[in-house]
């Protein structure tokens, strides 16, 4: 049975096939989240790995190898920049973790960590941002039901972290907090 669980910690301290990096649509390395996933993989490593790729359009996601870092797989997740809660964005918000719901089944990855996308540097209002990655994986659950996926958030500020609870309770009660 699939569960998606809020934890206080660092995306890098949760033990998971893959975790998420929260990318820009050159899949450049990054500060925050992005910056410390680069720095533990190992910069060139992954810098060479995006950069065979070569882009990411908002709202979708690609996969690499997870190299130095603690899991097997890294998906890089592009979400937009907010700008008012229109033009497509809450959209390609919910399409940046379909994509990478999606990329999970089909690397047959059953555990992944997400950063709450878009939410930092890109300006997301936290309860926006939470609601539109908790129905997405809301639907993915629904939608495949054969498959068992553990979906884990590493949300180190209370403040997101709370909100996001708030949220997933009140729309999947009796799942994993």
């Amino acid at each position: 049975m699939s569960s998606i669980n809020i934890l206080q910690k660092g995306i890098l301290d949760i033990p998971a096939d893959a975790i998420v990096n929260a990318a820009n649509t050159g899949l450049w390395a990054g500060g925050g989240v992005s910056g410390a996933i680069f720095s533990r993989a190992g910069l060139a490593e992954l810098t060479a790995a995006c950069n065979k790729i070569g882009h990411c359009d908002e709202g979708s996601a690609v996969i690499t190898p997870g190299f130095g870092c603690p899991c097997k797989y890294i998906i890089h997740a592009v979400g937009p920049q907010y700008q008012d809660g229109k033009h497509g964005k809450p959209e390609a918000l919910y399409g940046a973790y379909k994509k990478s719901l999606e990329l999970c089944r089909e690397n047959d990855i059953h555990s992944v960590v997400f950063p709450l996308i878009s939410a930092g540097i890109f300006g997301y209002p936290p309860h926006d941002a939470w609601t539109q990655a908790i129905y997405a994986c809301k639907n993915f659950i629904n939608q495949n039901q054969d498959y068992n996926l553990d979906i884990f958030f590493a949300i180190p500020e209370t403040q997101k972290l709370n909100t996001g609870k708030k949220i997933l309770a009140k729309e999947l009660p009796g799942i994993n907090m």
